[in-house]
């Protein structure tokens, strides 16, 4: 009955039918002398470094709710993580249920009493781990890109509809208020009509690809269950590192999602409207050497055009500093966004924002800075805006839909840079138009037993 009460209860106070907003005050108190029911319990899946970043500074370090489990096919990182929280309420006093760590996260999801959970697995166990949580009615705050699979987004749609789960997608810039009001400022049309995008993101890291020497799997490590739904290829100790993980195609498109993500959903969070409809897409681009496991692509030179008139110029780092892209910014930063409008422009990244309009460049550069003069960062307050959309204090403030938008893009010029050749989107229809080998590329088959 408790996960009956726990979750009857969120619903009645979230942004229902009749489109009211509550607070509850269950989530905006200390925790000392209450009872666990008075806060969320969130579960952590996938506590890599990046998860654990995220668990230590997004949520342990807030009294807003209690996390209570961790899961990883790492036995050192699912156990320290564990510890670390354990340690850290027991430090403050914060009168916590105790955190449990797991092997296997369906374990996880089966648990009345997890009212949420935040997953930051490797890329391609993101939107299939999505889908078994939005089944079992939890809550979900999900690592950005967002996939591989569009069939599976719409899969992950239906399910959180079907179940009334709210989604907070991982693009922590959102939660910056220099890009909210940058964001603000183009939707109210303070730099006129939008004629263009330009967006560049990082391409890649200074590592070496590296060659894979077959080892046997550890025994505190579950290779296969880190494998998921991809290929399940050769062990060594190098396939499973961060950089292997955003950089080999059986796992992710590379920084084309991983590093674009952000850039590319501050487009879409300004101009949804325009930029939901079909458009077309051609490029270049360079992949990784061939004799290393590194497979995906390093340096991309990719042009849209929207059915609404927008046109986005979206390219990697090095292509946007050897074009000029940047030649109007006092700051360079390694990725942004930038507008341009009938009557100037804004360019906006995770610690910049600049305008041609001085009114609008004096309110973007009015935030604290460090003494480079880039904008201090505000990422931590993520997890508080997760809670407050699971609680209903607001409604969803990184939605899936925009996601899909913002990820499909990546995509697309992935797709267009491998086929060689121009190709156009239909997202009502979410098909690449006349192109059966294109839509095979944003389809990727599931190994057994991990399918959705």
């Amino acid at each position: 009955m408790r996960k009956i009460n726990r979750r009857s209860f969120l619903s009645k106070t979230s942004a229902g039918a009749a489109g009211i907003i509550l607070a509850p005050t269950i989530l905006h108190s200390c925790a000392g002398g209450k009872s666990y029911n008075d806060l969320l319990q969130i579960a952590h899946i996938g506590v890599g470094s990046r998860g654990q970043e995220e668990m230590k500074h997004y949520f342990v370090a807030f009294n807003s709710s209690y996390s209570v489990a961790t899961c990883d096919p790492f036995q050192q990182r699912r156990d320290a993580s564990a510890n670390y929280i354990n340690a850290t309420y027991k430090k403050r006093g914060f009168a916590a249920p105790k955190c449990k760590s797991y092997l296997n996260f369906e374990e996880v999801l089966e648990r009345d009493d997890i009212d949420a959970v935040h997953i930051t697995t490797p890329d391609h166990w993101h939107v299939p781990a999505a889908i078994k949580a939005a089944r079992a009615g939890k809550h979900i705050m999900l690592a950005k890109p967002l996939g591989l699979s569009y069939p599976n987004y719409k899969i992950l749609e239906k399910e959180l509809k079907a179940n009334d789960v709210r989604f907070h997608y991982g693009t922590q810039q959102r939660s910056m208020r220099h890009l909210q009001l940058g964001v603000n400022m183009i939707k109210e049309g303070l730099i006129g009509e939008i004629e263009r995008v330009e967006v560049w993101a990082s391409g890649f890291n200074p590592v070496k690809s590296p060659v894979c020497h077959e080892e046997p799997v550890p025994n505190n490590f579950d290779f296969d269950l880190w494998t998921g739904p991809a290929p399940l290829n050769s062990y060594c100790p190098e396939r499973v590192t961060n950089n292997s993980s955003w950089f080999q195609y059986d796992y992710s498109i590379g920084f084309l999602g991983g590093w674009g993500a952000h850039p590319l959903d501050i487009m879409i969070w300004a101009l949804k409207d325009k930029t939901s409809g079909t458009y077309s897409c051609e490029g270049t681009g360079n992949f990784w050497k061939p004799g290393g496991m590194y497979n995906n692509i390093k340096r991309w030179d990719v042009n849209y055009e929207y059915d609404s008139g927008i046109e986005l110029w979206f390219v990697s780092t090095e292509v946007a500093m050897k074009k000029g892209m940047l030649k109007n910014r006092k700051l360079k930063e390694g990725n942004g966004t930038t507008f341009y409008g009938s009557k100037g422009w804004i360019s906006m990244g995770r610690t910049t924002a600049e305008s041609n309009i001085p009114e609008l460049n004096t309110k973007l550069n009015s935030f604290p800075k460090n003494k480079r003069g880039y904008i201090l960062s505000e990422e931590n307050r993520m997890g508080n805006m997760f809670i407050d959309v699971v609680s209903g204090k607001t409604k969803e403030t990184n939605p899936l839909d925009e996601a899909i938008l913002s990820d499909t893009i990546s995509h697309m010029a992935d797709i267009a840079i491998r086929t060689h050749r121009k190709i156009t989107w239909n997202p009502e229809k979410g098909e690449v138009v006349n192109d059966v080998e294109a839509n095979q590329l944003f389809i990727r088959k599931m190994r057994k037993p991990y399918t959705v």
